[in-house]
């Protein structure tokens, strides 16, 4: 019922919105008649800043259209790879034609963001999505708006978050072979667990993860969204923040945590900053200072425009996180796509490394809760585990913003680029001995690990000793290796082969006939 008496609210109102914003233009044009009023530029900032107050605010876009690349303007084009009901998966995609920096470009790792799903949209971390395109290929999850979504395609609940987690770190992964995973506050614990299983059944996981300002463990150094959660009931948030949407949607009849409930609460967290912060901006359109106001523009367009998020999920959420500690306790089960329930086991990940990142300020994820990680996570080489404080930053300074970028992303970049080089080793190279020229093509076998695939397999012949006219080799996989496609491979009569392949090689095997001569 709140639901529709705030849409019918906000429909009588907006004509009134609509209104004041023609009176503050009319006001501030000098060219008009009432623009020579003696008081116009005050009556025309408490229009705008009335007219800003009472608006609807959409969803924003990311706006990135090119990105700087070491002095060359590069051109980003923003698209989805992967749409699910409540999220898409989003590529920056960057162009240029550069040959120096597009050969930098291709060498650069992957990582995907994983945004929150916590009241605003992924928009909220364009600042950090642009940072991170100087150097980086960046993948995104866009979350979608609960509202917008029709009944038709189900619930979602938080198991569904991670299972969508690590599809996309699977498709991301199958694109370059590896990547690496950075999740900003919420997500942390949906990412960690989404690692954890993928490492429990033996899959490969992200080089590394990088997890800044999220409550991985909520009981340390609770805040204030910390205490609301633990202090009140489940009963509680089903029965005072849980609506259905209302007819007006394409998700009518959806059960969600309304998104301008979750704007209130943001803003009561601090209501004199927001309260100041509007007085300036009226301030600043009086004196005429344009940049002032429009940053304050740009940074409320954000903070005003917030989503749905599904009943199913927000309230298993609050369960699990704030007052089970499923996590950190080791007693979270997520069911995954086909149904089958496993254990969230965060000391099974082994080779990904750590990063975790705490604003010294931050009043939405306590001091400890994030560095949490290193704790629970027994089974990881400590060697590639690291934690930054970041001093003076608030919850969004760690990721927006001068510090963001002067202070940790440099910490970040050093990071994932240490293990990005460590991942890039070089080519095993083994000798296998060819048999003197005959009718028939040689055969060349040898055992390779499990998990090669063609890409890894590389094979070519240096030929020495006399000039002949070339003998075929094939390359023949062993038992119980992938299947393998060779180059065009020839040898000369008395020569030798070399396999190369980006995985070691257990062992080589080659016919050896009595006319054989080794090279």
């Amino acid at each position: 019922m709140l639901y529709k008496l705030y849409e019918t609210q906000r429909s009588l109102m907006e004509p009134f919105t609509d209104l004041a914003q023609s009176a503050a233009k009319i006001y501030s044009n000098p060219l008009s008649l009432l623009g020579k009023h003696p008081m116009a530029q005050r009556i025309s900032a408490g229009y705008d800043l009335l007219h800003r107050l009472g608006k609807d605010y959409e969803k924003p876009e990311f706006g990135l259209r090119t990105v700087d690349v070491n002095g060359v303007e590069v051109a980003v084009h923003e698209r989805v790879e992967i749409k699910k009901p409540f999220c898409e998966l989003r590529r920056f995609k960057r162009f240029t034609d550069d040959v120096e920096t597009l050969t930098q470009l291709k060498g650069q790792p992957a990582v995907l963001i994983v945004a929150p799903l916590s009241g605003h949209y992924a928009t909220l971390l364009r600042d950090t999505v642009k940072t991170m395109l100087k150097d980086h290929k960046v993948y995104i999850t866009d979350w979608t708006n609960a509202r917008l979504v029709p009944t038709s395609e189900g619930d979602f609940h938080l198991d569904d978050y991670v299972n969508y987690v690590q599809e996309f770190i699977r498709h991301v992964q199958g694109r370059y072979g590896n990547c690496h995973v950075m999740s900003v506050c919420q997500p942390t614990v949906p990412v960690l667990a989404a690692v954890s299983l993928m490492a429990s059944r033996g899959e490969t996981t992200p080089l590394s993860m990088v997890m800044m300002g999220g409550p991985i463990d909520a009981r340390k150094s609770p805040t204030a969204v910390n205490n609301l959660a633990m202090n009140k009931s489940l009963e509680w948030f089903q029965n005072n923040v849980i609506f259905r949407v209302p007819t007006r949607f394409p998700g009518a009849g959806r059960k969600v945590y309304p998104g301008f409930l979750q704007h209130s609460g943001f803003v009561a967290m601090n209501p004199s900053n927001h309260a100041r912060s509007h007085y300036d901006y009226f301030q600043d359109l009086v004196k005429g200072d344009g940049a002032s106001a429009d940053a304050h523009r740009k940074f409320y367009d954000e903070y005003n425009a917030v989503l749905d998020m599904d009943a199913n999920y927000y309230l298993e959420t609050i369960a699990t996180v704030f007052q089970e500690f499923n996590l950190v306790k080791g007693t979270w089960n997520v069911k995954g796509v086909d149904g089958q329930v496993e254990r969230v086991r965060p000391q099974d990940i082994k080779t990904t490394a750590m990063l975790s990142v705490e604003g010294e300020l931050d009043d939405i994820s306590g001091a400890g809760q994030t560095r949490a990680v290193h704790e629970i996570c027994s089974g990881a080489d400590k060697a590639k585990q690291q934690h930054i404080e970041v001093e003076g930053a608030g919850h969004y300074g760690i990721f927006a913003g001068r510090r963001w970028r002067e202070v940790v992303y440099p910490q970040v970049k050093a990071f994932i680029h240490t293990y990005q080089a460590t991942a890039a080793k070089p080519a095993a190279v083994v000798q296998a001995d060819v048999p003197s020229p005959q009718a028939e093509p040689q055969t060349v076998a040898f055992v390779l690990p499990e998990p090669a695939t063609q890409a890894d397999i590389h094979v070519e012949v240096i030929t020495t000793g006399v000039e002949t006219p070339p003998v075929p080799v094939a390359v023949e996989q062993a038992v119980k290796a992938p299947p393998v496609k060779a180059k065009a491979v020839t040898a000369s009569t008395q020569g030798s082969a070399l396999v190369s392949a980006t995985k070691p090689v257990r062992k080589t095997t080659a016919p050896k006939p009595s006319t054989q001569r080794k090279g």
